[in-house]
């Protein structure tokens, strides 16, 4: 029968610097291009290799600009079946309460069935990874952090989570939503096949709060309760670089326990 996945994910500015607005502490997004979050190419590749094991589906879902249909093609390209779109003025400027809000709402009002829900660790603008903890209890579904594996027994996952010292695992009932450890696989590249189906199938459908219905006041900038109170910009701080090489390894050690002395870091 096989396993319907959803997965989560964001469409984040291609840049480990991200500006913030000063006046409404949201970021800056205009004349910066956007990839699909890195971690969440992570969790893509997770839930591609349980379609292959068990079968089924997998339909990408996200909150976000219109442009944002290019991740979901992107994604479509890698394998994903289906993309939705969920976009609307209301929903901008949300933290990840409001947006962990939409997504669930749209999961109970236009998905009809889901086993699984996956999402990765965390995303690169922003590094909270709330959504996965927050989309889960609104919808009153097991949750587990730190995915490395997983495996489908009798209506049941068991799921390996790897920590900095320990290895987990853990029996969760059916739906459930998990997120994928960073790093912890390499995702695939997007094939010509399912590239020229992204663009000709155009298998993605877009709800605004017309279809919605969401109370606008648990949306966007109204809905987040996160406050920047304020933001004060940082300018580069000069490095001073020195090389050893070439000498014996305790010699090397010796004279960097020197310089951090000197810099009185130790």
């Amino acid at each position: 029968m096989g396993l319907d996945i959803i997965l989560l994910f964001k469409y984040v500015p291609n840049t480990t610097t991200v500006n913030v607005d000063p006046n409404t502490g949201t970021l800056i997004r205009e004349g910066v291009p956007s990839v699909v979050n890195p971690h969440d190419l992570v969790a893509a590749e997770f839930a591609l290799k349980l379609k292959e094991k068990y079968g089924g589906k997998i339909m990408a879902m996200i909150m976000a600009p219109p442009s944002a249909t290019k991740g979901i093609e992107y994604l479509v390209g890698m394998g994903i079946d289906e993309g939705i779109l969920l976009t609307d003025r209301v929903y901008g400027g949300a933290d990840t309460l409001a947006t962990s809000y939409v997504l669930s709402q749209a999961i109970k009002k236009v998905v009809s069935h889901y086993d699984l829900i996956v999402a990765g660790q965390e995303t690169l603008d922003s590094s909270t990874a709330h959504i996965g903890a927050q989309v889960s209890s609104w919808l009153g579904i097991p949750y587990v952090y730190y995915v490395t594996e997983a495996e489908i027994q009798d209506g049941h996952m068991i799921v390996t989570r790897q920590l900095e010292t320990y290895i987990e695992k853990y029996k969760v009932k059916l739906p459930a939503l998990i997120s994928v450890l960073m790093h912890s696989l390499q995702p695939r590249d997007v094939t010509l096949k399912n590239k020229i189906k992204a663009v000709k199938e155009k298998p993605i459908k877009v709800y605004t709060n017309n279809e919605l219905q969401l109370n606008p006041l648990c949306t966007g900038l109204k809905g987040s309760p996160t406050i920047v109170a304020k933001t004060e910009f940082i300018g580069k701080i000069p490095r001073k670089m020195q090389i050893m090489q070439g000498k014996p390894p305790e010699e090397m050690v010796s004279w960097l326990i020197s310089k951090l002395k000197e810099e009185k870091v130790i």
